[in-house]
């Protein structure tokens, strides 16, 4: 069983959403006692708060909070009798720490030799990464479990269904492809970042190419060829996954996160609990 202190530090590491759910105070006869927590995530749990209908309860509300976008608290209240299929007899206070996901959702197309050096590096950064070819051989036998695999027919179609503000990045191994998603890219608009691997000749024919499809000037700014650090040289793939991963990380750094304060918790109800065990 994973922990839940290691794996609140996996998900802040990558930036994950996570709910930690806490029992905070008891009374009676109850599966845990206070101070007893689990972590959840949209796919996983991690560690347990006594199992049975009690924490099937408690994940489906972690899933609930997890739907929102920024952080949050809130206290539940949970008898242990009938309604929850439990027979202890007790009661329980349980604490929702809703950890909003701070990562950058980041679209890598193409799983080539610069891919393959880039997203062992990028699975160690607070981004999300989607990895998408067409060509399931391309893919290593082992994939950070921080990134996500997504073998398609149809890459294009992964640029329509991005959240806004996601960062790409075209790396594939056809130029065609390349120009493709990057005119998916800027017709819709609200990217975060285009980035396209190859040479100043490259940049130089996808601009024309979008001047003709009449996209303006400042369209087509929007497009970065070739991605990576202009200071950072070399022609090698480790050489150029290095480069396009610093300039990832300025990215990321360079913008300011906004500051929410968090939907806080009736704090005197939690001292209530606290005071029941």
């Amino acid at each position: 069983m994973i922990r839940w202190a290691e794996q609140v530090a996996a998900l802040q590491r990558q930036g994950c959403a996570f709910v930690m759910v806490t029992i905070i105070g008891t009374r009676g006869s109850t599966p845990r006692e206070a101070g007893s927590k689990m972590v959840v995530t949209a796919e996983q749990t991690y560690d347990t708060i006594g199992g049975g209908h009690l924490e099937f309860k408690a994940i489906a509300r972690a899933r609930e909070l997890l739907l929102g976008e920024q952080d949050s608290q809130t206290l539940e209240q949970y008898p242990l009798g009938a309604s929850l299929g439990q027979c202890c007899g007790g009661h329980v206070s349980v604490l929702f720490e809703h950890f909003a996901a701070s990562a950058k959702p980041l679209l890598v197309f193409g799983a080539g030799h610069v891919a393959k050096a880039l997203i062992p590096i990028l699975s160690e950064l607070p981004v999300r990464v989607k990895w998408v070819d067409s060509r399931s051989e391309q893919f290593p036998e082992y994939i950070p479990s921080q990134v996500e695999k997504c073998l398609t027919d149809d890459p294009v179609g992964e640029v329509t269904r991005a959240i806004p503000g996601s960062y790409m990045l075209v790396l594939t191994h056809n130029h065609q492809l390349d120009y493709e998603l990057t005119e998916a890219a800027l017709k819709r608009g609200d990217m975060g970042f285009i980035g396209v691997i190859g040479s100043d000749t490259k940049a130089r024919r996808f601009r024309q190419r979008l001047a003709h499809r009449q996209f303006s000037e400042a369209d087509i700014a929007k497009m970065t060829c070739p991605v990576g650090l202009a200071d950072v040289p070399g022609k090698r793939p480790m050489e150029v996954a290095v480069s396009i991963a610093g300039q990832m990380i300025a990215l990321y750094q360079a913008e300011q996160p906004v500051s929410v304060s968090p939907a806080a918790a009736d704090w005197s109800e939690i001292k209530q609990a606290l005071e029941v065990e």
